[in-house]
């Protein structure tokens, strides 16, 4: 079996496929600025089953694109859309993250909750900031550490899964470097990881496995999610996801 056939059977019927909460995208569009605008463009990168979509489409006048290489999580996503009365404001859009064919300034704001490690967060801001217009809203949680001093053995996991994982100044320090002004930022609570994403996964493991009769692909994935988990719930103050909104500055 492919690793991607275990990795959407464990998460397309997830209301999220990582750590966030829809509080949490509602202060970040508050943070945004963007609630008194009307009949703003959105892209939502990265968009999963559509939680943050769906918020967005809610709180803001706005037509809101949602992204996801994955057919499977668009389709649960129009599914919710519909159910929550707000598909017509959402279009989905098939496609990676590192190929988008945005018109140049033709986004009044990018989304992206959890997803840009995907590409690396320095190459997405990049990839990104020439769709938006002047002034556009840059607005994506990134996983950072929120001390400089951490535990070994969180850090050696972190670095391993993700090189770029780094402390909040550290990226407030990219984004100004490539043409943006942070405006907002705020570290995700602990409730966005384990009432929203960790426990409804763990509630879906006996599923998984029983599914796959216990295959080996099954059970490694099963364990290496087990073991993040216990990795957040012993170190929980010393990593998070980071919720940074940035405007685009003028070239």
């Amino acid at each position: 079996m492919e690793d991607i056939d275990l990795l959407l059977d464990l998460h397309k019927k997830a209301d999220r496929q990582g750590p966030g909460g829809e509080a949490e995208t509602r202060l970040a569009v508050t943070l945004s600025g963007l609630s008194d605008r009307k009949n703003l463009k959105i892209a939502d990168i990265g968009c999963g089953t559509g939680a943050s979509t769906i918020t967005l489409a809610k709180s803001l006048d706005a037509d809101v694109t949602a992204v996801d290489f994955l057919q499977d999580f668009l389709k649960e996503l129009e599914q919710h859309a519909k159910t929550e009365g707000v598909s017509r404001q959402i279009t989905t859009l098939e496609a990676s993250m590192d190929a988008l064919t945005f018109g140049p300034s033709t986004l009044d704001a990018i989304w992206s909750e959890g997803a840009i490690y995907n590409i690396g967060f320095e190459r997405g801001i990049q990839t990104w900031r020439p769709f938006l217009k002047p002034g556009g809203i840059l607005a994506v949680s990134e996983l950072t550490w929120l001390s400089d001093q951490r535990p070994s053995e969180l850090e050696d996991y972190w670095s391993r899964e993700y090189p770029e994982v780094d402390t909040a100044s550290a990226k407030m320090a990219l984004l100004e470097a490539n043409g943006y002004t942070p405006v907002g930022y705020f570290t995700l609570p602990e409730t966005c990881w384990l009432d929203n994403y960790y426990r409804p996964m763990q509630e879906r493991f006996a599923g998984l496995l029983e599914k796959y009769d216990g295959a080996s692909d099954a059970r490694a994935l099963v364990e290496a999610e087990q073991a993040e988990i216990s990795l957040y719930e012993r170190f929980s103050a010393f990593v998070s996801y980071g919720y940074y909104i940035a405007r685009k500055l003028p070239d």
